[in-house]
């Protein structure tokens, strides 16, 4: 709330794979729900973050020089967390974090990569752990140009397994991080809307739960 592109928006990193280059993208918020894989059903999560941690992020999220300053000009899909080589979106998302939490009054020349890594690594946070468990799969990513395996330790690689940022440790690390900090998740399948609160994901198939409200989509 609050960009200057629409009342309600989207700041967001994104891949221009024709550009082969990340780029930081405002887009309106109907745009963005409406931008799924499959229209006929689709997630959202939302987490609230309260008082001055609240007011910390957004106001760094709408600092355009700071979310600037913050994105690698090298993309990276499976881009480990602790390692200045590459980045993924969700990962630019947890440097925005650890630069508005761990060093809001730093001036955005100073909120660098290197400095919110180390805060996260400080704050013990976790990404998400993708086993792959199949050395081929693993020889297929070197012919793909946004997956790399440079940047993640010797032994995750020899195990088979990236630790990389995802939704769900992004998630886990505010819950851990922010007292008070709420999280909503709706879901839609064409005939209805299902509004679900608390930290566990909705079900598979847009399947109401037993405290979850539901609107027909007539």
């Amino acid at each position: 709330q609050g960009n200057p592109n629409a009342p309600w928006s989207v700041r967001q990193l994104y891949y221009a794979c024709d550009e082969r280059r990340p780029r930081v993208f405002d887009q309106g918020l109907a745009g963005f729900l409406m931008g799924t894989d499959n229209p006929g059903l689709g997630y959202v999560s939302v987490v609230f973050i309260p008082d001055a941690a609240g007011a910390d992020l957004a106001r760094h999220a709408l600092d355009r020089q700071r979310a600037l300053q913050l994105l690698s000009p090298n993309y990276s899909a499976n881009a480990y967390p602790f390692d200045l080589r590459y980045q993924n979106c969700n990962q630019w998302v947890m440097e925005l974090l650890a630069s508005a939490w761990g060093a809001p009054d730093a001036a955005p020349a100073e909120a660098t990569r290197a400095h919110a890594q180390a805060w996260l690594q400080q704050q013990g946070y976790q990404p998400s752990l993708m086993k792959v468990g199949n050395p081929a799969l693993m020889a297929l990513g070197s012919f793909i140009p946004f997956v790399h395996h440079d940047d993640h330790p010797r032994e995750d690689v020899s195990r088979w397994r990236y630790r990389v940022s995802m939704p769900a440790s992004v998630e886990a690390f505010i819950r851990a991080t922010v007292p008070g900090a709420t999280r909503m998740e709706f879901c839609q399948n064409g005939k209805q809307v299902v509004v679900h609160q608390g930290w566990e994901p909705l079900a598979d198939g847009c399947q109401a739960g037993a405290q979850d409200a539901v609107l027909a989509l007539d």
